[in-house]
């Protein structure tokens, strides 16, 4: 059953307003991380909160179109893991477009590419990304517009919008049972316009141009009630890693975007501020201002995580992928005791085949209202942390 938005909304009021006093960062001589990106607090604040403050920063919003023309005209206490599957993926679309090094600027002046990735993210039933378009393509994975999402159920609405994004051409990689499968993603990353292209051996030393850009998504379950504590330097490993993506998951009835850690502490964007939606015409530039969160970045002790997670990557080309499986190997797979996930190399012969995904003949518009499904698939019930 779902709670009153309105009673979700006063404790997620509450919850923020306690976190405003853990926003300073801390005077310490630990690095931080930040998406592969090493910061010292005393000789680089202004650095760090600056990459912080780049990241697109989606949240609540209010006073938009319904949802399906008749539906919800806020996302208001049921969409906070919707908003962080947005902004993860708006991590990779800004990596892809303008690179991990871009910095926003609050005067202005930013380049045509981040205005585009933007119009992808609006409110509006008409952009490839948009909570509208979000809620309706989730229907298909079981669940009715207005109702929470887990990591895993996000991961699987993303791959299949990005199906329909032909300028970005992002090739969303959803993992399934804890495993990567490397032959399975350069099968989908150099799948192009429908067409398989001719495989050749995996190779360390090139890449081949017509390799699709891919954002890797790993939903992973790390432990029962609570985090196992045995994961924690592993998980921490991730967001060390260049191509890191940032993490899916949060609290019980709390989604956040993790970004990265410093010490034993979790750093995150929140989207549990409600804010009105922005009117945009085709064509015209958006006030961007409410998309970045200026702020110091919020941060929750590592041990107060929900296990259920989503792992996630960005590799721009086959070589980025390849330095990524050595970075796994090497760092946290033949370090840790425990491994979160598999990285094997050939399809596992008791699997069905594996077939890239295609764009479906008809496209989710967001045109017509779509009646809720009662169907649960049982293989997302391990990873939903956002039932209430």
């Amino acid at each position: 059953p779902l709670c009153d938005p309105r009673v979700l909304a006063k404790y997620e009021n509450q919850i923020n307003v306690f976190s405003e006093f853990l926003e300073d960062l801390p005077d310490t001589d630990e690095p931080v991380w930040v998406l592969g990106e090493c910061y010292s607090v005393k000789t680089e604040k202004t650095e760090l909160l600056s990459d912080v403050h780049s990241r697109l920063w989606f949240t609540y919003r209010k006073k938009f179109s319904p949802i399906g023309g008749t539906g919800p005209s806020s996302d208001t206490g049921w969409g906070c893991m919707l908003r962080c599957g947005q902004m993860i993926l708006a991590q990779a679309l800004v990596c892809s477009q303008l690179g991990r090094a871009w910095r926003w600027r609050a005067e202005g002046g930013q380049p045509e590419e981040y205005h585009r990735i933007l119009h992808c993210f609006l409110d509006r039933k008409d952009s490839c990304y948009s909570v509208h378009q979000m809620a309706q393509m989730g229907v298909g994975e079981g669940k009715s517009v207005g109702e929470w999402y887990g990591p895993n159920t996000v991961a699987q609405v993303l791959k299949k919008l990005a199906l329909f994004d032909d300028w970005n051409s992002l090739a969303v990689y959803v993992s399934m049972d804890n495993t990567v499968v490397i032959e399975d993603i350069k099968q989908a990353c150099l799948h192009t316009h429908g067409n398989r292209a001719t495989m050749c051996p995996h190779s360390q030393s090139q890449s081949r141009s017509d390799w699709r850009p891919l954002l890797l998504v790993i939903p992973l379950r790390l432990g029962i009630n609570h985090i196992n504590p045995v994961y924690i330097q592993a998980l921490k490993e991730c967001f060390k890693i260049p191509q890191s993506c940032g993490v899916l998951g949060g609290k019980p009835n709390l989604a956040y975007y993790f970004i990265g850690f410093v010490g034993e502490e979790l750093i995150y964007l929140d989207p549990h501020t409600t804010q009105s939606a922005v009117e945009s015409e085709a064509g015209s530039g958006v006030d961007d201002q409410s998309y970045h969160c200026l702020r110091s970045p919020r941060r929750m002790k590592i041990t107060n995580l929900d296990p259920s997670v989503a792992l996630g990557f960005f590799c721009k080309s086959e070589g980025d992928f390849d330095s990524w499986c050595n970075l796994v190997q090497q760092e946290i797979q033949m370090k840790r005791n425990l491994r979160m996930f598999e990285l094997v190399e050939n399809h596992p012969p008791h699997w069905p085949p594996f077939v890239p995904p295609t764009k479906p003949e008809v496209q989710t518009t967001g045109a017509e209202f779509i009646e809720s499904s009662d169907k649960l698939f049982e293989s997302e019930e391990e990873f939903e942390i956002l039932n209430v």
